[in-house]
């Protein structure tokens, strides 16, 4: 399982530990993943993901998983969460034309 937001497409960054004696070595940034539960009040369902915290407080800002997705970019967006769009907005489009 790669360390990945599936929402933010945050990933592991890489960089030097400094030392004092200014001695660099490698070192790992690792995203914060929480493993959560969101719902989708579009599709009536929840859904599972593994998202960065920072994700999390920015899906509860807009307004939850739904109006996050509708306004996230899909290039950003993991597989599993460019599907969940693509299924909300066809949902959304049935709702509105009945």
């Amino acid at each position: 399982m790669s360390r990945t937001c599936e929402l933010t497409a945050k990933a592991v960054q890489t960089g030097n530990n400094v030392s004092h004696a200014n001695n660099k070595t490698k070192r790992r940034f690792l995203p914060n993943l929480v493993n959560v539960t969101l719902i989708s009040e579009a599709l009536n369902q929840n859904v599972r993901l593994r998202i960065s915290a920072n994700a999390l407080r920015s899906v509860e800002h807009r307004g939850g998983l739904d109006a996050f997705l509708a306004k996230a970019d899909a290039k950003e967006l993991s597989q599993r969460a460019r599907l969940l769009k693509k299924q909300i907005a066809k949902k959304l489009a049935e709702q509105s034309a009945a």
